[in-house]
């Protein structure tokens, strides 16, 4: 019998946040906030011309011209998301994985969210051969597919989208009448910028495309919510726009006053936030490295991460070694290995993968211990994996991976 949910590990009420950074906050950021603590209130729905034209800049450095009246602001992507899903209306497609907030947002609206494979070069774009199927079987059933949710630089997988698959998927997409939105919290995290080319959807697909970014991807901590969204040009983007406007109004998603100053801040990528950004993204691409090293080392899967500050595990060689210790699904998976590790490693049914498949997100963050001045000196240190706190983590990591390796060769039959 296939094992259900048990009670205490609902899929939405305990699905796992953003990978956190593990750093403390950058003090130029924490004194534009403090700047701004005075102020009470908070931004109008949308957000005030300065945070918008801040992510207009932020967009215009990237190759997206965006106009402040085509940009809304809220506190978090996830609810940019939820308006975004009621104003367009249908059924929503997103890839099998995806982030753990993408699906519960339809569900919450009574949408049905269909998963669909992504290919094995990436994850965070669905194939592009499966997207069709998925879009004509679900019309042929009745169902009405509006809205594809994508991510060129993913989470869970740490992948990056080849340019000619995404291209493949977008015009597959176009062809079948969808709205995209992409999400691109992950963008300014490349772990290698020089040989990873990444694209918006935006760039192919202007006038059907809305680029969504949590700024806890890279420029704010993940306890100042702010998120904002940029929206196609033409009538068909000044209409959704207006409509998802409407949404947040009736949710009352204002950003507070002080966040909304931060964030602006932030979004014009002054010295010390992109020298901060510059800096966690080294700190991070050494640590997935490692980790990746150490379960792949031990004999489980995982392709190389490429953006974030996760990689994304699949166990299935070391079944055997799994099931002596009672380990049969992916929840049972997660609180193993959460317990051993004493971090977070969500099963990868949180993102959407079958509850029997053998599969975790690991997050670097968790590997960053100690009291903040140990991990500040993370970023400065020239060898950063050789300080002890961060060494004792590494260590534990590859120690229990190294033990379910071994275990799982004692249980190997005799050739």
């Amino acid at each position: 019998m296939l094992r259900t949910d048990p009670q205490g590990h609902g899929p939405v009420r305990f699905g796992p946040p953003l990978p956190d950074d593990g750093l403390p906050v950058l003090p130029e950021l924490s004194a534009v906030l403090s700047a701004a603590a005075a102020r009470g209130g908070h931004e109008p729905v949308g957000a005030g011309a300065a945070l918008r034209e801040a992510a207009c800049g932020y967009w215009d450095r990237r190759g997206l011209h965006c106009d402040p009246s085509r940009v809304a602001a809220a506190p978090g992507a996830p609810t940019l998301l939820l308006a975004l899903t009621a104003a367009l209306g249908g059924d929503v497609l997103v890839p099998r994985p995806c982030a753990a907030w993408w699906a519960p947002y339809a569900r919450l609206l009574g949408r049905p969210a269909f998963h669909v494979p992504t290919s094995p070069e990436s994850g965070g774009v669905p194939d592009p051969y499966a997207l069709l199927e998925t879009v004509r079987r679900v019309r042929a059933e009745g169902g009405d597919p509006r809205l594809l949710v994508l991510s060129v630089a993913d989470d869970p997988t740490a992948g990056v989208a080849p340019p000619e698959l995404l291209h493949e998927t977008v015009e597959a997409a176009q062809g079948e009448g969808l709205h995209l939105v992409s999400d691109e919290t992950w963008r300014d995290t490349l772990h290698d910028p020089h040989d990873t080319v990444l694209l918006s959807p935006a760039e192919m697909l202007p006038d059907r495309v809305t680029v969504v970014s949590d700024l806890a991807g890279a420029l704010l901590p993940p306890g100042w919510p702010a998120a904002v969204a940029r929206f196609p040009a033409g009538d068909g983007g000044e209409g959704l726009h207006a409509r998802v406007l409407d949404v947040l109004t009736a949710l009352d998603a204002r950003v507070a006053a002080p966040v909304a100053a931060a964030a602006a801040y932030a979004l014009t990528e002054p010295e010390p936030v992109a020298a901060r950004v510059a800096a966690t993204v080294r700190l991070h691409a050494r640590l997935a490295a490692a980790a990746h090293s150490a379960v792949v080392g031990a004999g489980a899967l995982a392709r190389p991460p490429q953006a974030g500050r996760h990689l994304y595990v699949d166990l299935a060689p070391l079944r055997d070694a799994l099931s002596a210790h009672g380990v049969g699904d992916a929840q049972e998976l997660e609180d193993f290995l959460t317990d051993r590790l004493g971090m977070p490693a969500p099963g990868g049914h949180r993102f959407g993968d079958d509850l029997q498949a053998p599969r975790v997100r690991l997050c670097t963050g968790a590997l960053l211990t100690g009291s903040d001045a140990e991990r500040a000196e993370c970023l400065t240190t020239p060898a950063p994996l050789e300080l002890p706190h961060v060494q004792r983590a590494l260590i534990t990591l590859t120690s229990i991976f190294d033990d379910l390796r071994d275990d799982a060769q004692r249980w190997e039959p005799p050739r």
